[in-house]
């Protein structure tokens, strides 16, 4: 494997796991009802645990990639002035910050109870905002690139709390079909998607406003970053009716059709988290090239 398609794998895997770990944290923390948040935190411990391990071994992945790709490579990944250099840049101050973000993270799952959610939660979330200030989302100076990485937040933010919340509700449908929970994994849920309605419409918005600032009209030409962003857009409209069908069409036939609208919902939602992947890993290749 090339050091370049190292990066992109690390990079893919980093924001996967990053929004899954906010993704986790906005359900124990913000969505569900009080009484529920002992037991959804124990029922995505595994979930949790796994995110922020991985997002802490890929944040220092990625610094040692792009210390290979500032250098010549995979020798100057192991060479201490190449390291001192890359530290000294802006790539290299944010992501300090970002490896001290991803270690207070972990550090976060030997506390207990609503204190360990709540600085999870925050952890992932400084994190997310964290990455608007490198890559093409820093590419822009004065009062543009203040807009631009404001925009950006936003853009990250709302699509970890709609693509990072896939998952838990493929959990919360299990539990749902415990009789002691049901009511409140479904409020949970619901809370979900009333407020993922407005995830939705900012991550397109933003993510439009975001592709305007880098690439200008129209959007879309010949050249790979392009044809690039489009895929990224099929994929986003591709989950976008999925979502619409699931809760304007499957959600509706849950009491009278049973477990098999349950069961297709469930399906439709693991397709939408197979697609959202696809995106990331969109996102994650065309940011290894110049913005056309």
């Amino acid at each position: 494997m090339s050091l370049t398609g190292f990066y992109i794998f690390c990079r893919w895997l980093h924001f996967g796991a990053l929004m899954s770990l906010a993704g986790a944290g906005i359900f124990t923390t913000l969505l569900a009802p009080a009484r529920y948040r002992v037991r959804i935190s124990e029922r995505f411990r595994p979930l949790i645990q796994i995110s922020c391990w991985l997002t802490l071994f890929t944040t220092l992945l990625l610094l040692s990639a792009q210390t290979g790709l500032m250098g010549d490579g995979w020798r100057d990944m192991i060479n201490a002035d190449v390291w001192a250099a890359v530290l000294q840049t802006g790539f290299g101050r944010v992501w300090q910050l970002q490896c001290v973000l991803a270690m207070l993270g972990c550090l976060t799952l030997l506390l207990q109870g609503r204190l360990r959610q709540q600085m999870m939660l925050l952890c992932a979330l400084l994190q997310l905002a964290g990455l608007a200030f490198v890559g093409h989302a820093a590419i822009l100076d004065g009062w543009l690139g203040t807009l631009q990485r404001g925009n950006q937040i936003v853009h990250l933010l709302a699509v970890a709390f709609w693509a990072g919340g896939l998952w838990p509700v493929a959990l919360l449908m299990r539990e749902a079909r415990n009789a002691t929970w049901r009511y409140e994994a479904i409020k949970t849920m619901m809370r979900y998607s009333r407020y993922g309605h407005l995830a939705v419409a900012l991550a397109i918005i933003s993510g439009v406003f975001a592709a305007l600032l880098l690439l200008g009209w129209p959007l879309v030409s010949f050249r790979l970053y392009s044809q690039l962003l489009l895929l990224k857009t099929l994929l986003v409209a591709a989950m976008v009716a999925i979502a619409l069908f699931n809760r304007y069409w499957l959600v509706p036939r849950f009491q009278r059709s049973g477990e098999g609208a349950q069961h297709n919902f469930v399906i439709a939602t693991l397709v939408e988290v197979a697609l959202a992947a696809l995106a990331l890993l969109s996102v994650s290749l065309f940011a290894t090239l110049e913005p056309a």
